[in-house]
Formats: structure tokens, sequence, C-alpha cells
């Protein structure tokens, strides 16, 4: 399956079928602070487990950091 993630093409060997999939694949130890959107609209955490992901998405993900 490939995937545009952050403007960038990824491939992945298998399909990825929802949004925490996904996650779990490209960020599994970090998943606090973590903002989706998936075509521009965002993806509320609430329904990680049941937003699909297809191959036509354009998908943002955004991660918080600390800094001062």
């Amino acid at each position: 399956m490939e995937l545009k993630i952050n403007n960038q093409i990824k491939q992945f060997e298998q399909d990825v079928i929802n949004v925490q999939a996904l996650l779990d694949l490209e960020i599994p130890l970090k998943q606090n602070g973590i903002a989706i959107a998936i075509n521009n609209t965002v993806i509320p955490k609430s329904h990680w487990n049941s937003q699909p992901v297809q191959e036509t998405d354009d998908i943002l993900i955004i991660s918080a950091t600390q800094g001062g």
C-alpha cells in the first residue's frame, strides 16, 4: 500500500486499514500529543480505530514538542 504522509510517499507491505493501524506502524512508541488530519479534516482520537485509510488520502501527522 502506498500512502502520502506529511507530503512524502511511503510504501507499506501490508494494507493499512485505519488511522490507529497507521500510527502503530509509523510511530509505535509515541502516540500522545499527536494530531491527525486526513484530506484537511482533523480526525479525533476517539475515531482513530474506526477511521479508514485509503491510498488516495492526504495524511498529516503532527506531533507536539516541548521547548522554551
